[in-house]
């Protein structure tokens, strides 16, 4: 019989030898210990040892109310007694129709059909076959090439993967890739002398326009993280590219594809980052803060439009992507438990105060000697390393582990994307602690 787990050791050793973990080379564990979580609650992660960590990156950017919320666990104990799961071919139920429902209200206007699936790469997978499908069935079976931005992460599923211009996840794969087209990013930080963001945005979209005039009839869709390039490592850039890039696609006969997975549900300021442009995308990818943390579940939002084009009496234009938990019930339940709480707490106003006053907390790390590019987007703040040491975030990910901090670099840039609960003083704590690791650095 195996001797039940008891402390970190003990699953740190029964976890390397069953855990094959994602995004990790497993050889780094022979000297980089792993943190075998034992519980929840709140802003922090609780191991077996009995210590702390500050949930600085909301678990991968997807816990936005906290660990064990109650009004998220009372959801799902109801829903648990009901149903836990139907499938969603030939049936419906209950929480899918109203999250679509709210979804929709919530979305930019026109986005009114929601088809789902469990994580953000399928997400992108469905939005990219949709709109390849969508321009078959109008006839154009040519429109089959995408676009994306330059360090653009989209998932790492095959199709995913080749509109991801993140080298460290695409290279390996190549072979296995169709390639697509990869378009100028709107980074800010590009500004030359004198410039302004804005400046480098209607650089950028110069270069879009460029692209799509040559390129429009082989052209299915645009695909963009709003506002906020996730995975890049926080690439932040001013809203008139998106507004720019609404009117090139309109013009050119080109789909846009919003990626909200990341800067959907708050994260940048507004409910949905397309929102600050004041645009609306044929597609918008939903995901990880869409169940609060809790569950698998993504979503796509389309068009009237889009809908139409595979309404018909022949089964093969409808649209054919399928999995046997799509739209499942109890993740359906956690993510309407989720919007309960944004409308109850009025969230987005309450995170714009926060924002003020944690950027007032954070406006010291700017200065620091080690730090460039010291920038924040709404519910995240992030800031560029000047470090030639290597194994940067292997190092930082170590340190701010001694100061009770769970922190993520991206290559050299640092980020804070805490769940939106955490208090004025555990917000002082990442800072604290960041400042403490770059003094040693």
């Amino acid at each position: 019989m195996t001797r039940p787990a008891a402390t970190n050791a003990d699953w740190r050793a029964r976890s390397l030898a069953a855990v094959w973990h994602p995004c990790t080379q497993m050889k780094a564990h022979e000297t980089l210990p792993l943190v075998p979580i034992a519980r929840g609650a709140g802003a922090w992660l609780f191991d077996y040892d009995g210590r702390r960590y500050l949930d600085g990156v909301s678990s991968w950017w997807v816990n936005l109310f906290g660990h064990a919320n109650l009004r998220i666990n009372a959801a799902l104990v109801a829903q648990l007694e009901t149903l836990p799961h139907a499938l969603l071919a030939g049936c419906t139920h209950r929480p899918v129709v109203e999250l679509s429902e709210r979804l929709a209200a919530l979305a930019p206007p026109g986005l009114g059909h929601a088809f789902y699936a469990s994580d953000g790469a399928s997400a992108t997978e469905i939005a990219l076959k949709m709109s390849f499908h969508y321009w078959s069935n109008r006839g154009r079976p040519e429109k089959r090439g995408f676009v994306s931005l330059a360090g653009g992460y989209h998932g790492e599923t095959q199709g995913a993967l080749s509109v991801t211009d993140v080298p460290l996840f695409r290279a390996t794969y190549a072979p296995l890739l169709a390639t697509h087209a990869v378009v100028a990013s709107p980074d800010a930080r590009q500004a030359r002398t004198g410039e302004t963001g804005e400046d480098v945005a209607v650089r950028a979209a110069a270069a879009l326009e460029a692209h799509l005039d040559r390129h429009h009839a082989s052209t299915a869709a645009l695909i963009v993280e709003p506002l906020v390039q996730g995975a890049a490592g926080m690439v932040m850039y001013d809203a008139a590219y998106l507004r720019r890039a609404r009117e090139l696609c309109t013009r050119f006969d080109v789909h846009l594809i919003a990626d909200e997975i990341m800067t959907g549900f708050g994260r940048t300021g507004t409910m949905f980052a397309c929102e600050a442009a004041g645009i609306v995308p044929d597609f918008m990818c939903l995901s990880k803060g869409l169940t609060g943390g809790y569950l698998p579940l993504s979503c796509v939002l389309s068009t009237d439009d889009v809908y139409a084009a595979f309404y018909d009496d022949d089964v093969a234009r409808g649209f054919l992507h399928s999995h046997s938990y799509t739209g499942n019930p109890l993740a359906c339940r956690a993510a309407l438990a989720v919007l309960d709480v944004f409308r109850d707490d009025d969230v987005i106003a309450a995170n714009d105060a926060a924002a003020r006053r944690w950027s007032a907390l954070a406006a010291s790390l700017a200065a620091h000697p080690r730090v460039r590019n010291f920038r924040h987007r709404g519910m995240i703040w992030a800031l560029d390393v000047d470090t030639d040491r290597p194994a940067f975030a292997r190092r930082f990910f170590a340190a701010a582990l001694e100061r009770e901090l769970l922190l993520r670099p991206i290559d050299r840039t640092v980020y804070f994307m805490p769940p939106y609960i955490v208090t004025d003083a555990e917000f002082a704590l990442l800072v604290a602690g960041t400042h403490a690791i770059l003094d040693a650095e």
